[in-house]
């Protein structure tokens, strides 16, 4: 497939402008620290409930988390925090994460300035919290690049539903087959198709290539390897 008639990238967020392992492993094993206050049982009660292993400070790649919203992770952890609210642990969930360090695969500014100066418009789509997306953002200095940051809570079904997506093409005034979303899992691509956009699957996340190919119209290592797919010069 050719993308000639691309005009806009969107972007999902964890595994794609950012290694997700790489990212999130260190948080995971800090947080379950922090919320079990040390308590090895709990810690691993808690573990279990998100499919992150302790022994080896990672996640699996089956775990929900992975693609999944802020209020979904506070839903699985939550029965095993009785003093807990929703609220209180949804809060602090959304704190921790917006301070967590993102890794990026390769030097993000450069690239998306390359984007741009083709005339490509970029954008998030997300399911984090949009303040954590935009912290994120403001601390790897890329913000200014994006028209768009949506997030679970920007009033969309969060993907594997279109609705972000189509969000994003409507904010630029773009059919969505003019637009190309950019992904690491199984939820970015499957709404990618669902919107009628084209699709890019990256390996920076947790899924593999063989399960990325079914709904990606082409899979790259990482998101350097995107201009030369686009087909820049």
């Amino acid at each position: 497939m050719t993308f000639a008639h691309i005009r806009a990238v969107l972007f999902d967020k964890d595994g794609t402008l950012f290694d997700f392992s790489a990212s999130w492993s260190g948080w995971a094993s800090r947080l379950l620290s922090d919320l079990s206050g040390g308590d090895a049982a709990t810690a691993e009660r808690l573990a279990t409930a998100i499919e992150y292993d302790l022994s080896e400070s990672r996640f699996r790649p089956t775990s929900p988390v992975i693609a999944g919203t802020l209020a979904e992770a506070t839903e699985l952890l939550l029965p095993h925090l009785p003093e807990e609210s929703f609220g209180s642990l949804s809060e602090h969930l959304l704190r921790s994460s917006a301070a967590a360090e993102m890794v990026p695969p390769l030097p993000l500014a450069p690239l998306l300035d390359r984007l741009t100066a083709h005339g490509l418009k970029l954008g998030v789509a997300t399911n984090d919290g949009v303040a954590s997306a935009i912290a994120h953002l403001t601390r790897a200095g890329i913000l200014e690049h994006f028209t768009q940051v949506l997030g679970y809570d920007s009033g969309y079904t969060p993907k594997p539903a279109p609705d972000m997506l189509l969000g994003f093409a409507t904010h630029l005034g773009l059919e969505p087959r003019h637009v190309v979303m950019v992904g690491d899992s199984t939820h970015d691509l499957v709404a990618g198709r669902a919107a009628g956009m084209a699709t890019i699957g990256v390996l920076t996340g947790m899924a593999s290539a063989a399960e990325l190919h079914p709904y990606a119209d082409r899979v790259l290592l990482d998101i350097g390897h995107l201009p030369g797919a686009l087909g820049l010069v």
